[in-house]
């Protein structure tokens, strides 16, 4: 039984990272990028996405066959029709995959906050007085 919820276990994590491994490598490549940031938040024609790129219709298209194979754009075609949505649910899971890791970098937030800290009373010594004219170069010279 044991024996079986371990393989189980593994095979889940093996679909889960070849999911990410999809995304992240669709998400690589500028163009794509590009791609999600025209469809959200709407519906577009392929030709309407390719209008914005100076590569060719067939280029865009292939492009878009990544983004749909890691599933981040649902596309449906009707006749020689083909409509692309965005879907952000695998770029969630990729947030999530992301965030395991934000301790280590608020780890460094925190020293950083720490230093700030430190050398914060420091510098208000160091400042000249508030309301006091900085002396002017050469002296002053009054009339």
């Amino acid at each position: 039984m044991r024996a079986q919820l371990r393989l189980a276990d593994q095979t889940q994590r093996t679909d889960e990272d070849a999911r990410l491994n999809e995304v992240f490598s669709a998400l690589a490549d500028p163009i794509r990028r590009a791609i999600l940031r025209r469809l959200d938040g709407r519906d577009l024609l392929v030709s309407e996405i390719a209008a914005a790129f100076t590569i060719s219709l067939q280029a865009v298209s292939k492009h878009i066959q990544v983004l749909v194979r890691a599933g981040l754009v649902n596309q449906e075609r009707t006749g020689r029709i083909s409509r692309c949505r965005l879907d952000a649910g695998p770029i969630f899971e990729a947030a999530v995959w992301l965030n395991r890791y934000s301790k280590y970098w608020q780890e460094q937030f925190d020293l950083l906050a720490v230093a700030l800290e430190d050398i914060a009373p420091a510098r208000k010594r160091k400042s000249p007085r508030a309301g006091r004219a900085a002396p002017r170069p050469g002296g002053d010279r009054r009339k």
